[in-house]
């Protein structure tokens, strides 16, 4: 075993079978660890025998400090389980080793020395109440002094210099019917996205037709919407990978399948059998496209605070009136699953509707043309190819037989059953944007040359892609993690908020380290990484902001 600074694979391979019991050892004392986290967390906050949630937002640091240890704990779990996987089926080579021992190397630091929540925020041990004596072994020392090396880091990027661009870099662990599924979008993103994708968003396009009616004749918006109903029928995992690669192209790209998605989850867990039958089959063909409509002016997160009200009318049907914001996709959709008080007397969650409102495409000249209905677009930085909208109703009208499940008051559960699959998709999605962030800062690395050799023969350069090409698969196991826990039918809204969690973090990471890689070229809007840290940015926001997330994730954990 390798000790006091020895990079662990510089005897590889004959140290190969002995890295992953290694790591497999280090991860006991971190579930020990983040076991002690919990209950001090939680009797900290609890207040007369129960969790008091004033107590948790008085110590939130130290909340969401167990949520992030919890996700690195559960990260840590999944390398191992990924690298034993590979091992028993032989495709445990000196990529996924070093892979490995530096991301357990630097993750274990993290936890003993301060996790990163944010760029200027620390999460350390001691705002947990906890010290580093749990992790005082010697798997767990061997694995923070020699996991990652700057001869580790050299060496990876040395590998990954051998691959093709079109690959991951790092076998995924996914069977061969799902890496089918990759090579075909991965060579449909590069042919029809890639090429496009700056250019669309310099000069702030809607994506074109064209594209969606491409994505939906390869069944992109009935992925996962099951067969009976028009769709593909395949699994969670399956649309991730989709939303990776698709998102690897482009963000806004793969983010078109996310609106047929959180559509079709709201259907099938709250709808009645006449509405999956009028409007699965629709969504499943892209004959009708939805977009998402919840978020309003003043409520943010607090969709409880909603106020946007929905009459009923004498006809048994409902006149809408209120304001919404952040609306993606808003203009040219057939369909908003739009969010409505239908209690005027209630003031929380329970007062709330879900309902499938009509509407007629909207055009260039006339966006919104549809009675009682109005709408502005929201200039944003990134994520510009389906455009951002601000919405006025008054008194626009949505037929009672579209008030999904037939009755009224279930509209905040129903939206809460959708939130397991938008979120692992919106992580799958930080995945794409992270290995683009990847894809262009080696390309760049290795063309770019500086005191008369290439960027990348330096070794903070190729340092900083070592650790790209390592996050990117921790985070790509926890997202995978979550989507079979899906497929599997278990509650998963633990997983799948840690793997969005990380993900967006990630992700942003990757295409700020690639902008630096670029140095003043990657401030010039002519190239992709300026697109791509724009696009980055919004991971950590939407589909619940990274404080809301930690804050889901703490709640489940002392629950």
């Amino acid at each position: 075993m390798a000790h006091d600074g020895q990079d662990l694979t510089t005897t590889f391979p004959t140290q190969l079978d002995a890295l992953v019991p290694l790591c497999a050892a280090a991860v006991p004392p971190c579930e020990k660890l983040l076991e002690e986290a919990i209950e001090r967390l939680r009797a900290t906050v609890t207040v007369e025998g129960r969790i008091s949630a004033s107590q948790i937002e008085a110590n939130q640091t130290m909340a969401h400090g167990v949520a992030w240890l919890a996700t690195y704990v559960e990260s840590l779990r999944q390398m191992v389980n990924w690298a034993d996987a590979l091992r028993n089926d032989g495709r445990f080579g000196e990529m996924e080793a070093l892979i490995l021992q530096i991301g357990f190397g630097e993750y274990l630091n993290q936890i003993a020395g301060g996790i990163p929540m944010s760029q200027g925020e620390i999460i350390r041990l001691s705002d947990m109440a906890l010290d580093a004596s749990e992790l005082e072994t010697d798997e767990i020392s061997t694995l923070r002094a020699s996991g990652n090396t700057q001869a580790a880091r050299s060496r990876l990027v040395s590998l990954i210099q051998e691959r093709s661009a079109e690959t991951t870099f790092g076998a995924t662990g996914l069977d061969e019917e799902l890496e089918m599924i990759r090579d075909q979008f991965r060579r449909y993103a590069l042919d029809r996205v890639a090429p496009n994708a700056h250019e669309w968003h310099l000069n702030d396009e809607l994506i074109p037709m064209e594209i969606i009616e491409e994505l939906a004749d390869m069944g992109v918006f009935g992925l996962t919407i099951p067969e009976e109903f028009g769709g593909l029928g395949l699994s969670k995992a399956s649309m991730c990978v989709v939303s990776e690669e698709l998102s690897r192209g482009y963000i806004g790209v793969g983010s078109l399948g996310t609106r047929s998605e959180i559509a079709a989850e709201l259907i099938l867990a709250g709808g009645n059998q006449e509405q999956k039958e009028k409007w699965l089959p629709e969504l499943a063909s892209g004959a009708k496209l939805p977009t998402a409509v919840f978020t309003e002016p003043n409520t943010g997160s607090d969709l409880g605070a909603l106020r946007t009200r929905a009459i009923r009318d004498e006809n048994g049907d409902y006149k809408i009136t209120g304001n919404k914001t952040w609306i993606t996709h808003a203009a040219r959709t057939h369909v908003m699953t739009l969010l409505a008080r239908t209690d005027p007397e209630s003031t929380d969650y329970r007062g709330l509707s879900m309902f499938l409102a009509e509407k007629t495409p909207g055009t260039d000249e006339a966006p919104f043309p549809t009675e009682g209905m109005t709408g502005g677009e929201i200039e944003v930085l990134g994520y510009r190819g389906m455009k951002e909208y601000e919405l006025g109703f008054d008194n626009f009208h949505v037929k009672g037989e579209n008030l999904l499940g037939g009755t009224e008051g279930n509209g905040f559960k129903q939206l809460m059953q959708t939130f397991e699959s938008a979120r692992i998709q919106t992580a799958a999605r930080a995945i794409g944007v992270a290995q683009s962030a990847l894809d262009v800062s080696l390309q760049y690395a290795q063309d770019r040359k500086q005191f008369g050799k290439s960027l990348i023969d330096f070794p903070r350069v190729s340092g900083k892609l070592a650790m790209m090409a390592v996050e990117l698969m921790i985070a790509r196991q926890l997202t995978y993690h979550s989507a079979r826990e899906k497929d599997a039918d278990r509650r998963c809204d633990l997983e799948a908020g840690m793997a969005k969690l990380l993900g967006a973090r990630v992700a942003w990471a990757a295409a700020d380290n690639g902008l630096q890689i670029h140095g003043g070229n990657g401030f010039a809007l002519e190239y992709q990484i300026s697109r791509i840290l724009c696009d980055a940015r919004i991971l950590n926001i939407f589909e619940g902001a990274a404080e809301i997330q930690a804050q889901v994730i703490t709640r489940r954990l002392i629950g």
